[in-house]
């Protein structure tokens, strides 16, 4: 039973710690995800909160599953855990009936469910946490009281400041399709042997003789007997949903080209797009810097565009009060906010292949791309972060490996 009670702990702290931390690296999708809901729900006047519920959702559920992982505190922390599972898993029944917002967001886009699928999920992770609720005083720690608690704040304050990095640059992990390395042209593709939409289809032919309307399917349709049946009408309902390609929404509409998504993805030089998906909530600090950003773009030949969605004429006033050099192009919203987080941001392109990411307050000044070529500098931009990562990712196991270590027991825990 003890390995049972063991088990149970584990697997709800995993999954809540999971949970918490790629939503935690990602706070402006979450933002996203809350407006969603609340305007799904006819709850507009909520939007105004979404970013603090994105910061402390995920705060808590990492912390939750930090305690709980680590046996720390349980007795207290149970609770924060039955009390997550009996909002959400009746909340998770009603999305799944009524369907306002197709994907949930309980794993950001680390792991995509629809709404069905997380509401099993949570039946089986509610009975889980109900055992750990019932066992909950039987959770011993080897650490003292006031050890367990500062363990907690200091992953809660570390888990905290990550997220307000995340939240001020870019997400040190990004699930996206859109993340550094990905070709566009690919995840917009259809895989060879995908299963595609199903449609019923109804055919409605009227008697000649009669006048009477009836409907046939594609099997028995009176094609040939044209003296006594004449078409009126069709219809078809979607039976099956097939495959989703990771990119399926991509369209550039240039103000005079038109559509240019393909001109840009399979051009073979350097593409720039300087991305805003509302130009009126754009940090306008960075505009100067992505300003000189265009002017070395034009310099080397490379393209270089604005995206928004915004309305032109909101462009067209931008451009004349920040002295904008660049022409901008028009994109879906959602699209725009899924390739990155942040307003504005820049991305670099080549044949379709994301080569760099910025966002506005990073995007690096024109003498250091000058001093070697742009394809190099975004290798070695990349690579740099990643060493970053790593020393942290060594640390914090460390950090790990130093809780599991089973302790000499000092003092009773209460």
């Amino acid at each position: 039973m003890k390995l049972v009670k063991n088990l149970c702990r584990i697997i709800v702290g995993i999954v809540f710690i999971y949970s918490g931390f790629v939503k935690g690296i990602d706070p402006l999708g979450s933002d996203y995800k809350f407006t969603d809901y609340f305007n799904a729900f006819g709850m507009g006047w909520m939007n105004a909160t979404t970013l603090f519920f994105s910061f402390a959702l995920s705060l808590a559920e990492f912390l939750i599953g930090i305690a709980l992982l680590f046996n720390l505190w349980v007795s207290r922390l149970a609770w924060g855990s039955l009390l997550f599972m009996a909002f959400f898993t009746p909340l998770t029944l009603v999305l799944a009936l009524t369907n306002p917002v197709s994907d949930c967001g309980c794993f950001g886009d680390a792991m995509v469910l629809t709404n069905w699928q997380t509401f099993w999920k949570n039946i089986i992770l509610l009975l889980l946490t109900i055992m750990v609720f019932v066992y909950r005083r039987e959770y011993k720690s080897s650490l003292p009281l006031m050890g367990q608690f500062s363990i907690l704040a200091l992953t809660g304050a570390g888990m905290l400041c990550l997220s307000i990095y995340c939240y001020h640059h870019l997400p040190v992990l990004d699930f996206r399709p859109y993340a550094v390395g990905k070709n566009i042209t690919e995840e917009m593709r259809l895989p060879e042997g995908a299963e595609q939409d199903q449609y019923e289809v109804t055919l409605k032919y009227r008697n000649r003789q009669t006048g009477e309307i009836q409907s046939f399917t594609e099997e028995n349709y009176p094609w040939q007997d044209t003296l006594n049946w004449e078409y009126e009408s069709s219809s078809e309902r979607l039976v099956k949903k097939g495959y989703i390609t990771p990119i399926h929404d991509l369209v550039i509409e240039h103000p005079t080209l038109g559509n240019i998504t393909d001109e840009i993805l399979e051009d073979n030089n350097h593409t720039i797009l300087a991305v805003a998906y509302h130009l009126n909530q754009s940090d306008t600090q960075c505009q100067p810097v992505i300003n000189r950003l265009a002017e070395y773009a034009r310099e080397k030949g490379f393209r270089f565009y604005g995206l928004t969605s915004s309305t032109e004429q909101d462009i067209q006033a931008y451009k004349k009060r920040y002295h904008v050099p660049y022409e901008f192009c028009t994109a879906d919203e959602i699209q725009l906010k899924t390739m990155i987080r942040s307003n504005p941001g820049v991305i670099v392109l080549r044949e379709g292949t994301i080569l760099g990411k910025w966002a506005g307050k990073d995007v690096p000044d024109v003498k250091e791309l000058q001093k070697t070529d742009l394809t190099a500098y975004c290798v070695h931009s990349r690579e740099q972060m990643q060493r970053i990562y790593l020393v942290y990712s060594i640390i914090l196991l460390f950090f790990v490996v130093y809780l599991l270590v089973p302790r000499k027991k000092r003092k009773r825990n209460y």
